[in-house]
C-alpha cells in the first residue's frame, strides 16, 4: 500500500502580461515564501516555506498537471500542464500551457483578460524546522515537494506578487515619442534590470544584453523566467504524466479516521499509533470536538466542555464518524476473541445478496470402464443433489452518553464497545447451534425431506450411550463407511469430537496421550480426534463427531459480500444525549451435506 500523502495548498498569482496566445502559455508566481497561520492541536502556529533551492524538489511539479481548483476526481479537472518550474530563494515560478479542449477555452479566455488571475500549489511537506518568535510558535518547511499547480478564485497568500502589467500596444509615431524614455527613466531601468539579474543569478552577460537591446524591467523579468527555466530544466517533458495525489488532512474522513484511531489507542495501548495519527494521541473527545468547531470556522470562546460536544454532536457530522471508528475498532477486537466451539467446524463464504444461497452437491465421478475392442469410450453422468439457506440481518442500537463524552470516560466507553463485539459474536454462536439442535435435537431437514440427524443417513447411533472407545469406534466407523449420491463409498475423515461442557473432562480422558504399560492399555483414539467445546449446547449429554469442513461439505456460514464481521454505522443521538451507534451483521448458515457429521444422544 502506497504511503499517505499530507498535501497541503498555497495560493499565488497568475502574470497575465507574460500570456502567449499562440503557444497557451502563461507565466506564474506560485510561492513566494510568505508566512501563512495555520492551527494544530497545540494551536496556531505560522507556517513558513523555504525557498532554498536545496530545500524545494522540483521532479514532481515538472510535467505535473493544472487543476481547476485542486479537484483530482476525473480527466476534466485537469486544465494543462506544467510546462517548466524553479525557485530562486525568494520565490517559485512556472511557465504553465493550457489544454485546447472546447471546455478549457472559457476559462483560457478570463486568464488572457486578467479575470482569473490566481493559483495555488498543493504540496506535500517531508521535513519541517520548529522555531518561536516573538512568541509565536513557527515552522517552516525546510524539505518538502510541490505537487501540482491549481487555479483558484480567490487569494490567501498576502506574499504572492501579482503581475497585472498588460502587454503594449501599437502607438502612434507621436504617443511612442511622447512617451520615449528620458535618460533619467532609463538610467532607473538598468538598476532594476540588475537588480533582477542579482536576484535570478544571472551573470554580466545578460545584463549588457538586456541594456543594450534597450529592454524594460518587464521585457527583462520575462527574459530572466525563461533563463532561470532553461537553466533548472533544459528539457520540457511532453510526455503523458501520470499524477499521484494522497490524502488531504482537512478530507473530513481522513481526519476522522485518525482521530478515532487516536482514541482506540488510548483504549489499547498496546496499538502502535500511525504517523498521521500521533498528533492526536493525547487528546480527549472534547479536544476533538473543539477542533472540529474551529476548522468548521465556529467560535469556541467561552464554551464549556459540554457545550463543545453538544455543539459538535449538533453542527458536524465528524464527531460521530470519530466515536463510530473507534467503536468499531474496539468490537471487532472482542467480536475476533469471543471464543465459539461450533464456527471451528464450519466453513465461512460469502453472500452476493439477501436472496437464497443455493448450494449444489455433485455425486461421485463416474467410475472408469475398460476399453471394448472397437475402442469405444462411453458417457458417464453425475447425480447432484441441493440445498439451500440465505444471509438475514441481525442488528442492535447502542447509545454513548454526552456525560460519557464529557468526562473523558473511556473505560465505560470501551466496555460498551467490547460488549457489543462479544454479543455479535454470540449472535453467530447461537445461530449455529440453533440450527443444529432443531428437529428435536436431530438438526434441520433437508432437501430429501429428511433430518440432519437420521438413521436413513446413516450418521446417527441407534442407542445413545456415553463416550467409550466402542461408541467412539461406532462413530467412526459410520463416518468411514459413508456412501455419496450414488451409493458408493466416500473418504470422509474424522477430526473432531464435539461436546457439551458437563462431558468436557470425560472427551479428555478418552482424547488423552497415555504411555500404555501394555497393549490392551493403549488409547486409540489419542492425537486422532481434536475436542472442540460448546457451551450453548442444550444437552448434557449429547455429543458428536465430525469430519474437517475443508474435506467435505457439512455446515456452512456465510456474510455478506463486502461486509464480513459486525458492522459499525454512527449518527448523532434523537434518542440518547449523545450519539448513537448501530451494529449491524449480515449473517446466514445452513447445513449442505449430512455426510460429515454424527450424532450420539448420549446417556
Amino acid at each position: 500500500m502506497a504511503d499517505i500523502l499530507k498535501l497541503l495548498t498555497r495560493r499565488a498569482t497568475l502574470a497575465p502580461a507574460t500570456a502567449d496566445a499562440e503557444a497557451r502559455t502563461v507565466e506564474v508566481v506560485w510561492s513566494t515564501g510568505a508566512p501563512v497561520r495555520r492551527r494544530d492541536m497545540a494551536g496556531q502556529y505560522i507556517e513558513r516555506l523555504s525557498l532554498d533551492p536545496e530545500a524545494v524538489d522540483l521532479s514532481r511539479l515538472e510535467g505535473a498537471s493544472v487543476l481547476d481548483a485542486h479537484r483530482q476526481t476525473a480527466v476534466r479537472d485537469v486544465l494543462g500542464s506544467v510546462r517548466s518550474a524553479a525557485v530562486d530563494g525568494k520565490r517559485g515560478t512556472a511557465l504553465i500551457q493550457f489544454s485546447a479542449r472546447p471546455e478549457v477555452e472559457p476559462v483560457w479566455q478570463d486568464v488572457l483578460a486578467g479575470i482569473l488571475r490566481h493559483v495555488s500549489v498543493g504540496y506535500s511537506v517531508e521535513d519541517w524546522a520548529e522555531t518561536t518568535e516573538n512568541g509565536a510558535r513557527v515552522l517552516t518547511a525546510v524539505r518538502w515537494t510541490p505537487h501540482e499547480i491549481s487555479l483558484v478564485p480567490t487569494p490567501a497568500d498576502p506574499g504572492a506578487h501579482i503581475r497585472m502589467e498588460t502587454k503594449m500596444t501599437q502607438t502612434t509615431t507621436r504617443e511612442a515619442a511622447e512617451k520615449a524614455p528620458t535618460t533619467e527613466t532609463r538610467a532607473e531601468a538598468n538598476a532594476e534590470i540588475r537588480s533582477i539579474a542579482r536576484i535570478a543569478g544571472l551573470d554580466q552577460s545578460w545584463i549588457d544584453g538586456q541594456i543594450d537591446r534597450g529592454a524594460d524591467p518587464d521585457t527583462a523579468r520575462r527574459a530572466a523566467f525563461e533563463a532561470l527555466a532553461q537553466r533548472s530544466a533544459p528539457c520540457i517533458r511532453t510526455e503523458q504524466v501520470r499524477v499521484e495525489m494522497g490524502e488531504s488532512q482537512d478530507d473530513p474522513v481522513v481526519r476522522a479516521r485518525q482521530m478515532g484511531e487516536a482514541l482506540y489507542a488510548r483504549i489499547n495501548p498496546r496499538h502502535e499509533l500511525s504517523e498521521p495519527a500521533r498528533r492526536y494521541a493525547y487528546s480527549t473527545p472534547v479536544d476533538m470536538a473543539k477542533e472540529l468547531l474551529t476548522l468548521r470556522g465556529e467560535s469556541t470562546m467561552a464554551l464549556s466542555p459540554a457545550s463543545l460536544v453538544t455543539r459538535a454532536l449538533h453542527t458536524t457530522s465528524d464527531f460521530p464518524i470519530i466515536l463510530g471508528d473507534t467503536v468499531g475498532r474496539v468490537l471487532r477486537d472482542a467480536y475476533q476473541a469471543a471464543p465459539s466451539g461450533i464456527r471451528r467446524l464450519g466453513r465461512q463464504t460469502t453472500a452476493r445478496d439477501f436472496r437464497a444461497v443455493n448450494k449444489i452437491m455433485l455425486g461421485e465421478a463416474p467410475l472408469l470402464e475398460k476399453l471394448n475392442e472397437h475402442g469405444e469410450i462411453k458417457a458417464g453422468t453425475m447425480a447432484e443433489a441441493r440445498e439451500a439457506y440465505k444471509v438475514e440481518t441481525w442488528a442492535k442500537k447502542i447509545g454513548i452518553t454526552r456525560q460519557v463524552l464529557v468526562n473523558d470516560d473511556l473505560g465505560a466507553f470501551s466496555d460498551l464497545a467490547r460488549r457489543m463485539g462479544q454479543a455479535a459474536a454470540e449472535t453467530e454462536a447461537r445461530i449455529l447451534v440453533t440450527l443444529l439442535e432443531a428437529g428435536s435435537g436431530n438438526g434441520p431437514t433437508l432437501s430429501d425431506g429428511k433430518t440432519l440427524f437420521h438413521a436413513d443417513h446413516g450418521n446417527k447411533a441407534g442407542t445413545g450411550a456415553v463416550i467409550s472407545d466402542a461408541t467412539l469406534s461406532a462413530a467412526r466407523l459410520a463416518l468411514r463407511t459413508q456412501k455419496g449420491i450414488e451409493d458408493r463409498t466416500i473418504r470422509v475423515t474424522p477430526r473432531n469430537l464435539l461436546v457439551p461442557p458437563a462431558l468436557e473432562t470425560t472427551a479428555e480422558k478418552w482424547l488423552a496421550s497415555i504411555a500404555p504399560s501394555t497393549a490392551a492399555d493403549v488409547n486409540p483414539f489419542s492425537g486422532s480426534l481434536s475436542l472442540v467445546v460448546e457451551p450453548r449446547l442444550s444437552s448434557a449429554t449429547r455429543w458428536y463427531v465430525t469430519a474437517d469442513p475443508g474435506e467435505i461439505d457439512g455446515l456452512e456460514f456465510a456474510y455478506l459480500s463486502g461486509a464480513e464481521g459486525p458492522q459499525v454505522e454512527s449518527r448523532s443521538g434523537w434518542d440518547v444525549d449523545g450519539v448513537e451507534i448501530r451494529v449491524i451483521l449480515d449473517f446466514g448458515a445452513g447445513f449442505i451435506d449430512h455426510r460429515g457429521w454424527f450424532m450420539n444422544a448420549g446417556a
